[in-house]
């Protein structure tokens, strides 16, 4: 998060309001009139520099409530390292100065005369065109029932606790300690489900809170990563691991020597006095009733709605669900009851990060949509000093050395490698930082450029994949070109591998500064260049994710070519009859091809194939094939939006017995009011069919709603109808757990089945009767079960469409193992490929519901807007020339090249290379294969790298 912490802070069209609330909200939609009251933090803003003194010498000691209470801080602080605005605040209910017992001591030590001890709550008035809400959510308070003993057992901590335990900022500098002794603990148990998933509302709330199985493994993992000897034990009901790669990532935590994973529900025993351990009562089928002792319980809390939420509702004068979180529009998951005010994150409901990321992108497109006709009215662009000419300077090289909170710290020698560093060759400057990444220390690296003359940097911290581009700023903020800079990764690549080897960690640490400084003295100046942009937009796929892009970009006035390779649009949203919730897809799906057709800006092109695609963002061609003619499209951005297919099996006698179906069929034949489906008296739904198994190691997300879906439109029909579903995991996450409690109170039988003991499935005839058997395990029961069907279900999997391995080789993207198009990045960038300028949408993606689909649909809008939005796009220096006198024709950098940059051209001496920098991802593949070393990549030419491995040599000497 740091980097998007001091992006927001530099923005100069953004105004950070902190400790501040909304008071009131008038006006509509494109004409708010918002006042909002800035409570006092007791520090005049402009002039505190978050230098820390006033909290050095604060007497009062507090419970500090960023570490949730498991250490003290001080009455005046800042509330977290990297804290944006980074500045002080006087927490008013534990500071005695409210009490008339003024000691000031703050006040005299601070420099700046920043602290006004009488300071007052302003209200201050805005003008907005359009509201965001993302109030987040609130941790369940496991308190409530006092169930499992948290705020009586010492031992027994939330998952949010245990987050901050781990944590190398948190009370115990990332060293796993329990807060009764601040021993380390061996034997962690989790319980799964505290507060969630429940039918007694004095223990917590009826839905399922999404998040909370997937943080659980990964505090597993982390744990046994931190020491593989604690043993982990982790008490679960299903295991909803349904998000894209989860299952893997549940699989991981699985395989961990000393991990468990018990499928009981559980109770706390007792803590034991002379241990403070605490022990809990589980059962399992195998050895019945059994208490075990654990020096630490982890309370896997779920979400509440924010404690605020029916304040907010009456401010904004919008409604809420029955649970508390933001009721919406069932066709735009963003939309509130209130036109112009949108919604994202956790608000919505139970929501994991890149879901939370993906509604932002949303908000934003929608909030486009809206305020399209003033963009760019009030922009502001920001301004950088005048570029410093050091080429005629001798090389002066500033070292910063993070210690990343304790990341870092607690094993590398930090004051150490700055010492090491100060006697490098052509350092003039060296110093350790607590948070190099933090908004002061940007600002003082700034600052030290100019005032040490500097015209190289090296910062000793972290990944470059995530902080390079923010030190970068920093470099021309500084005044010198931002390739002057070099980062050297002393985390990943020294602390984090060698955290039990701290000696050897240092000395490496040491050795990659040296080679850092050894290439940065080497480094050259490069200039970015900008490339126009068409503002067009070509989407791929004309399901209800890519009908959904294409509107919400010609809503705001960006001309669109959808095309869709079916004689029609609509996807696989037309075999479905409505949602879980009841949402007529139909209706729906009808509304929105109608606009698509009658949008001026919207060009449909069915029964149409890409054939090739060339170009760059902002600038691509792509040619297209539609009823047999060649059609080329130039347009600035592409979103992917193929959606998927549903797996056709070849288990259970599918495609052998017509009463046999899958999901779909099901689901259209209900929509028809089908015979066959209406008069069954017995029906059984047989689940992961074709997924979670060693061809497709994933969970399709969908199925589970799916069928409990069906079964209540099934007992609709028929109240006396007998349903069973035969499940691994009941998936039914977020608000659709309500509906499986429903189903289950409806008399839907659920049958759990392991995937070594799956069911069999035979038809036969009894009394002249032809029934399906289907023969399952029961594991409750200890025996098998024998049910006579009139049809059989399969909830097949969801499978990528086979045309996204060449749609990916034509756009130049990746595609994950399952087939699926991959993202940029999990969370940071969930709906960007690695490719600049393209997108992707829906279940081309992964598996996921109606409403996910809309909103990620909404969010490749929003992210294509920000580059259809501008004039140009800037391109990156680093990228490849040829020198031509070495270049001998052969084309092998031609035949490397997947960006298709490089091409040959007619020159006075002959046919030569020629690379299109555009074009060019400076990856190096050209660099590396050509054999005479006529392509040079720049920023990482041979000087520079020769010289890393020189300083390298020189050190083992």
């Amino acid at each position: 998060m740091a980097p998007k912490l001091v992006e927001v802070g530099r923005h100069p069209n953004i105004e950070v309001l902190a400790y501040t609330e909304v008071e009131r909200v008038e006006g509509e939609a494109g004409e708010f009139n918002v006042t909002l009251i800035k409570k006092p933090r007791y520090i005049e803003e402009e002039k505190c520099t978050g230098c820390g003194v006033c909290v050095e010498y604060c007497p009062i000691k507090v419970k500090d409530p960023y570490n949730q209470g498991l250490s003290l801080s001080k009455a005046i602080h800042i509330y977290f390292s990297q804290a944006i605005p980074l500045i002080t605040y006087i927490d008013p209910q534990s500071c005695s100065f409210l009490n008339h017992e003024k000691c000031a001591i703050c006040v005299g030590v601070c420099k700046n005369r920043a602290i006004d001890l009488y300071q007052k709550p302003e209200r201050i008035s805005l003008e907005v065109g359009a509201i965001v809400l993302a109030p987040g959510y609130e941790v369940f308070d496991p308190r409530v029932g006092n169930e499992y003993g948290y705020g009586k057992f010492e031992n027994v901590v939330t998952s949010l606790d245990y987050e901050r335990i781990l944590c190398s900022t948190g009370p115990y500098e990332g060293v796993i300690r329990r807060p009764s002794d601040g021993r380390h603990p061996h034997r962690i148990a989790w319980i799964q489900c505290v507060g969630s998933r429940q039918v007694n509302p004095s223990k917590g709330n009826p839905y399922c809170s999404a998040v909370c199985c997937a943080y659980t493994q990964k505090q597993v993992i982390v744990t046994k990563d931190h020491d593989p000897k604690i043993e982990c034990t982790v008490f679960h009901h299903d295991i909803r691991s349904f998000g894209k790669d989860f299952e893997r990532f549940y699989q991981r935590a699985e395989r961990l020597s000393g991990v468990r994973f018990i499928r009981s529900y559980v109770s706390i025993g007792k803590e034991i006095p002379e241990t403070k351990n605490v022990t809990i009562r589980y059962a399992t089928l195998e050895e019945g009733v059994k208490e075990e002792e654990f020096d630490l319980v982890v309370l896997s809390v779920g979400l509440n709605p924010p404690a605020d939420a029916r304040r907010l509702a009456e401010i904004f004068h919008i409604e809420l669900t029955p649970e508390g979180f933001c009721k919406t529009n069932p066709g735009n998951p963003i939309e509130t009851t209130r036109p112009g005010i949108f919604v994202s994150g956790a608000f919505q409901g139970p929501i994991d990060i890149p879901e939370s990321i993906v509604t932002a992108s949303g908000a934003e497109a929608l909030t486009g949509q809206l305020l399209s006709y003033r963009r760019g009215g009030l922009a502001v662009e920001k301004r950088y000093p005048e570029e410093r000419d050091v080429s005629g300077e001798p090389a002066r090289v500033g070292v910063f050395v993070c210690h990343c909170g304790a990341n870092i710290g607690r094993v590398v020698d930090v004051p150490s490698v700055v010492e090491y560093a100060r006697g490098l060759k052509d350092v003039v400057y060296a110093q350790e930082t607590l948070f190099a990444c933090a908004t002061d220390t940007t600002k003082k690296i700034a600052e030290t450029i100019r005032e040490k003359g500097l015209n190289r940097v090296v910062v000793a911290a972290c990944t470059p994949r995530t902080h390079e581009p923010l030190f970068r700023e920093t470099l021309r903020e500084g005044g010198i070109n931002p390739y002057f800079f070099e980062m050297a990764n002393i985390r990943e690549h020294c602390s984090w591998v060698h955290a039990k080897e701290k000696e050897m960690a240092t000395q490496k640490a040491k050795d990659t500064v040296r080679m850092a400084v050894a290439r940065a003295r080497r480094l050259e100046p490069l200039k970015e260049f900008k490339l126009p942009i068409d503002k067009r937009a070509l989407v791929v796929g004309g399901g209800v994710a890519g009908l959904t892009s294409a509107l919400g970009l010609a809503h705001q006035g960006y001309e669109v070519f959808l095309v869709e390779k079916e004689s029609q649009l609509g996807g696989v949203a037309r075999r479905i009859p409505k949602t879980l919730e009841g949402f007529d897809v139909q209706t729906y799906l009808e509304d929105l091809i109608r606009k698509a057709y009658e949008h001026p800006s919207v060009h449909v092109l069915t029964e149409a194939t890409v054939k090739n695609v060339g170009g760059y963002v902002g600038n691509f061609t792509t040619t297209v094939e539609v009823n047999g003619r060649i059609r080329e499209i130039r347009h600035g951005i592409s979103i992917l939006a193929t959606g998927a297919e549903e797996y056709r099996p070849n288990e259970y006698l599918y495609g052998k017995d017509e009463r046999v179906l899958t999901q779909l069929e099901l689901g259209e034949r209900i929509l028809k009011a089908d015979e066959t489906v209406i008069k069954a008296k017995s029906l059984v739904m047989i689940q992961c069919v074709g997924c979670r198994n060693e061809v497709r190691n994933y969970c399709s997300r969908v199925c589970c709603g799916h069928a409990v879906k069906h079964a209540l439109m099934l007992k609709e029909i028929d109240p006396e109808k007998d349903i069973y579903i035969l499940y691994r995991d009941m998936r039914t996450y977020g608000f659709a757990e309500e509906y499986y409690t429903k189903a289950s109170e409806r008399g839907v039988r659920f049958i759990r089945y392991e995937p070594e003991k799956g069911p069999e499935v035979v038809a036969v005839e009894e009394e002249g009767r032809p029934l399906l058997k289907v023969t399952v395990a029961d594991p409750m029961l200890g025996q098998k079960l024998q049910i006579d069907a009139d049809l059989l279900v399969l909830s097949a999997a969801v499978i990528p469409p086979p045309g996204n391995v060449e749609l990916a080789r034509l756009f130049k993207v990746s595609l994950n193992p399952d087939g699926f198009f991959q993202e940029a990045h999990v969370k940071l960038r969930p709906v960007d490929f690695a490719a600049e300028g393209v997108f992707l949408a829906g279940m081309a993606h992964a598996p996921k519901l109606l409403s996910e689909t809309i909103s990620q649909a909404l969010a490749a809008a929003g992210r294509a807007a920000t580059i259809l939005s501008k004039d140009y796009v800037t391109a990156s220096g680093a990228v490849c020339e040829v020198r031509e006198d070495d270049c001998v024709s052969c084309g092998l950098c031609i035949s490397v090249c997947r960006s298709g940059a490089v091409t040959f051209r007619e020159t006075p001496q002959g046919k030569k290379a020629f690379v299109h920098s555009v074009l060019c991802e400076g990856d190096g593949l050209c660099t590396a294969k050509c054999p005479t070393g006529a392509i040079q990549l720049k920023h990482f030419t041979d000087e520079e790298i020769f010289a890393q491995i020189d300083a390298f040599i020189e050190g083992e000497r």
